[in-house]
């Protein structure tokens, strides 16, 4: 259902309070990475130019309800104002006398930003007393944290029970991106899922294996079908939890396959893979075919056929939907895989979606972010609206 946005409500001299996604980051006291920040800023500047006075808020890191110096939000003030090329005012405090007297007294066009608000124990537990101090502040809750929206936190969920909430521009594009790579595809849809942990993704891949023409699988999660196919893996991650589900997908497949007039495969799983004799960024490695592991060494990342091998689907496919990393991205040498595929996306004419998380970080390490078509800032909350599955924060905000 469409959701009501900034643009659907009278602004003009409002309080406004936002929750962003600034949760970057930070390396020797500054921002790293400002990507986060600059998502918002098309939301923060159409309320500046629209008379609002602008309170924001955000979580940043896992201060665990207590105050922590090194993840106050003053790095991000700083960065935010040179981005805005306006003053904002930092607060020291998430809520409380000091911070409500100094909201009263901003004039339109003022900017605020209040300090961490998982420094305050009620944020996580969606505290009513939190939440009713947060919502005193505001005429209007803006809600453009899409990397949070699958939390019921008090500012992603429980502020939007004292005043009327809306969506920021960034938690629009992002429904409406992946709504429509769900929903209403351009077809053939294909979807390429990585990563290590498989058992989070499961319900994921069971609505993928339903809706897309192809499903690429690599990564840690490759580790786990191929044993489910009898294959040992020898020292490679295997979540054993998900075997089962695993093998059922493949009985699936199999079931569907011979149903198939055309024999093309709609699932691919490494046909080759690079291989480690220890997890370590300098490890001995070597490419082998995916079931001549030798003993003791484990899998690493895809191997130059597999890559070869996903180039096909995803060049005949009109819509692609990525989540995960082919390998063990982090480390250089076992990095090839996933950016190889991300070479492949970025020379497609076709809607590529890039599902947040490890992933996105790849595309923008490789410079290519503006060559896809959407990047996801929410690698759980992407994942969890891709397998169906209702996000409080976008709950939260009022229906159009």
């Amino acid at each position: 259902m469409a959701k009501k946005t900034i643009r659907d409500i009278d602004i003009d001299g409002k309080r406004v309070l936002v929750r962003a996604d600034f949760n970057v980051p930070l390396r020797d006291g500054k921002v790293a990475d400002d990507t986060r920040i600059r998502a918002a800023l098309p939301t923060i500047q159409y309320l500046l130019d629209h008379n609002a006075k602008v309170v924001l808020m955000s979580h940043l890191g896992r201060p665990k309800g207590e105050p922590k110096d090194e993840l106050k939000m003053d790095p991000v003030a700083e960065t935010l104002a040179e981005r805005l090329g306006k003053r904002v005012k930092m607060l020291d405090q998430t809520v409380g006398p000091e911070v409500k007297r100094t909201v009263e007294e901003m004039a339109p066009g003022d900017v605020i930003l209040l300090e961490n608000t998982r420094f305050d124990p009620g944020e996580k537990k969606k505290d009513p007393e939190f939440s009713k101090q947060l919502a005193a502040l505001a005429d209007v809750f803006v809600n453009d944290a899409f990397g949070t929206a699958h939390r019921a936190h008090a500012s992603t969920v429980g502020v939007a029970e004292y005043v009327p909430a809306v969506a920021g521009f960034l938690m629009e594009r992002e429904l409406q991106m992946l709504g429509d790579t769900m929903n209403n595809p351009k077809e053939p849809l294909a979807a390429i899922l990585g990563g290590a942990k498989i058992i989070d993704k499961i319900g994921v891949l069971k609505v993928l294996i339903e809706k897309a023409e192809y499903v690429l699988i690599g990564g840690g999660m490759a580790n786990t079908f191929l044993q489910a196919q009898g294959i040992d893996v020898q020292n490679s991650l295997v979540d054993e939890e998900a075997l089962d589900a695993a093998r059922e997908i493949l009985a699936h497949e199999a079931e569907r396959q011979s149903k198939r007039e055309e024999k093309e495969p709609q699932l691919y799983l490494p046909v080759d893979v690079v291989v480690a004799d220890e997890f370590a960024p300098d490890a001995e490695a070597q490419v082998v075919p995916a079931d001549e592991i030798p003993e003791g060494w484990r899998i690493l990342d895809i191997g130059p056929e597999t890559v070869q091998r996903f180039r096909a689907p995803l060049r005949r496919s009109k819509t692609i939907f990525w989540n995960g990393p082919m390998g063990v991205f982090e480390f250089d040498r076992f990095a090839k895989g996933t950016r190889e595929v991300a070479g492949i996306l970025a020379g497609l004419r076709a809607v590529t979606v890039v599902g947040g998380g490890d992933s996105a970080a790849a595309v923008a390490e490789m410079g290519l972010t503006k060559k896809m078509t959407h990047v996801s800032t929410g690698g759980g909350a992407s994942l969890e609206f891709v397998e169906g599955k209702e996000l409080p924060g976008v709950a939260a905000i009022e229906d159009k």
